[in-house]
């Protein structure tokens, strides 16, 4: 009797048992990682937004800060009030990495702006908030506001 080459049924389930407890392992974390990744970028682009309105503000003192990303954005090569330039496309239209971006209460002394995860607990887990201030505020539960602690 010739023996047979190759792996018998047992060998191939062993084999799959352990990749599928290793992937068990490795996709929580690549989650988590990912989480952690928009927020890092969410953090960013609050930056990025209060810069723009500072600058916006300067450059159109009878305006004052800009009423909506768009304003901030825009698209062309001449910079207006209504198109300044001075964001990405992709964060003028209020999302980016997960989280949607909300500028609300501008006027000529004051804005606010909101990030928030598309999906909480999957996009993202902390809400995000900043204002004329520059100090970037978070909440874990619900949207941020004024009152929530500032990030370190």
């Amino acid at each position: 009797m010739k023996k047979q080459k190759g792996f018998s049924l047992i060998e191939l389930l062993i084999v799959v048992a352990i990749i599928l407890i290793i992937a068990a392992i490795a996709i929580p974390n690549l989650l988590r990682s990912r989480m952690a990744a928009n927020e890092a970028s969410a953090v960013g682009s609050i930056r990025t937004i209060n810069t723009a309105e500072i600058t916006y503000s300067s450059t159109y003192p009878a305006t004052g800060f800009a009423t909506t990303l768009g304003n901030l954005g825009g698209t062309g090569s001449s910079a207006s009030s209504s198109g300044a330039l001075l964001i990405d496309n992709q964060l003028s239209t209020g999302t980016k990495s997960g989280y949607t971006f909300v500028l609300s209460g501008a006027t000529s002394t004051a804005y606010a702006i909101n990030g928030n995860p598309v999906t909480q607990g999957q996009t993202g887990q902390r809400y995000f908030y900043s204002d004329q201030s520059g100090v970037i505020r978070y909440n874990t539960s619900a949207q941020a506001g004024s009152g929530d602690n500032p990030l370190q």
